[in-house]
């Protein structure tokens, strides 16, 4: 069905171009005829762009990497669960979940990437460039890359251009657009330009002007729903984010094979010798199990995308002192190998610094995770840490729900509406400086640490007698 409306579409455009043409030539090509032939075309076309498609249509829209955006996939599974046909329509890079790779009812649309322009040239060139670019790759592929969906569901941000295309081409195809809002971009651009550049408050206004012709709209915290109903006039429901059922904790066995599989790429997570059966946390017994090793290090998670609103110089000071606290001889503390995982601009930046640290206690590794081992390797850690603060003040971090669902204790840097995820000393535990940080991992480690030599040797015991 999809195919044949394809087919009868490119038809009636043909011959709204041949139309076209054919006015050209019949009259004298002057300037009331080129005008009278343009209006022509556009009415044509907005009919044509208006035709009906599947009931069942929906467009997925983020532009972005599919792969790094765990929400719109799983808004395409959900959409789809229920019978829509969904065009997901993103950036290609990173690789999607499995799931949504093998599902019959989503197709994937990969944009061509917007190519990078010399250093030298100055940066507000670059963002006009970029800006421009992007508009008409995704306005031709709305109009003709995919069929009419009913309804468009847009990840915001970014909001330039994405928000005033996306509206112009569901007014033209008679769509409907449906904003999940995770944050304002307006905001992520000033953590790169200043909150008084003339760039942020262009972005502003194009956000707050083309996000009220939405037709319905998503938000991640209540604290986002009451500032677009009472600052942008904007109504929303709010959804939290909830871990997927992939989200859970991970058997030893399955942990032996991740860190067999993760050594080859990251010595961290490798034995020093019997490499074939033993990892850094695990090995395998003489009747073909897997145990957790002697001395085992701690497993420390950190996932980011690697921007202004995340500063892992805290986590870097935090890890400093944890190392001093190790090197004093009773001090009862694991090693620890700490992963942060994630793409992004300040990444390079980043690995600069960990490269200066002479860490003995401390092995600190940035992976890139395929996305089936990023639960498996949340599931396998001991404490998840969360280092977002948001641009916005009005969005939560999806990372530590799905360190929740596989169990993971959580430590968050605190911001406004943290609360409505994690609450202190109740769910996990929030930190304002890497002095709390560092305690609070001495804290959690030290539980388990004296918990494996006081009370697993008793309990041992017990169940022997």
């Amino acid at each position: 069905m999809a195919a044949s409306y394809r087919v009868w579409e490119g038809l009636a455009l043909s011959l709204v171009l041949l139309f076209s043409a054919t006015i050209v030539i019949a009259f004298d090509t002057g300037g009331n005829y080129i005008c009278l032939c343009l209006l022509s075309l556009i009415l044509l076309l907005c009919l044509v762009l208006r035709f009906p498609g599947m009931d069942k249509r929906v467009c997925v829209l983020v532009l972005g990497d599919i792969g790094r955006h765990p929400r719109m996939q799983y808004h395409a599974l959900s959409f789809a669960r229920h019978g829509y046909h969904v065009d997901m329509l993103g950036y290609g890079g990173s690789k999607p979940h499995d799931e949504l790779l093998s599902c019959k009812n989503i197709t994937l649309h990969e944009m061509p990437q917007i190519p990078v322009l010399p250093k030298f040239i100055p940066r507000i060139f670059h963002y006009g460039f970029k800006i421009i670019l992007q508009s008409f790759i995704l306005a031709v592929y709305l109009m003709l890359g995919i069929s009419k969906p009913k309804l468009v569901l847009l990840q915001n941000p970014p909001a330039l251009p994405t928000i005033g295309v996306a509206s112009l081409i569901c007014f033209l195809r008679g769509s409907k657009l449906f904003i999940d809002w995770h944050n304002y971009g307006y905001t992520i651009l000033s953590m790169a330009v200043g909150k008084k550049h003339p760039l942020v408050k262009i972005s502003k206004w194009y956000e707050k002007l083309f996000g009220r012709f939405s037709h319905d709209n998503l938000c991640v915290t209540n604290a986002m729903k009451e500032d677009l109903a009472v600052n942008w006039s904007i109504k929303a429901v709010t959804m939290h984010d909830r871990p997927p059922l992939i989200f859970k904790q991970t058997s030893k066995s399955e942990q032996h094979k991740l860190f067999l599989r993760l050594s080859k790429d990251y010595a961290v997570f490798g034995a020093s010798e019997n490499k074939k059966y033993t990892t850094a946390f695990t090995r395998k017994t003489s009747n073909g199990g897997v145990e957790s090793i002697n001395e085992r290090p701690a497993l420390l998670i950190s996932s980011t995308s690697w921007t202004e609103d995340e500063d892992f110089s805290i986590l870097l000071s935090a890890l400093e002192k944890y190392e001093a606290a190790c090197c004093e001889s009773s001090s009862g503390l694991p090693k620890i190998v700490c992963a942060i995982t994630g793409k992004g601009p300040m990444k390079e930046y980043y690995q600069g610094i960990i490269a200066t640290k002479k860490f003995q206690h401390v092995h600190i590794c940035t992976p890139w995770l395929a996305a089936e081992d990023y639960p498996l390797l949340l599931g396998s850690a001991d404490i998840g840490i969360c280092l977002h603060t948001s641009s916005s003040g009005l969005d939560l971090p999806m990372k530590v729900v799905d360190m929740f669902g596989c169990g993971l204790p959580v430590c968050a840097t605190h911001f406004n509406c943290l609360d409505e995820l994690v609450k202190h000393e109740e769910n996990g535990l929030v930190f304002h400086n890497e002095n709390e940080l560092s305690q609070q991992l001495q804290q959690n480690l030290r539980w388990n640490e004296c918990w494996d030599k006081i009370v697993f040797p008793r309990v041992k015991k017990i169940s022997l007698k």
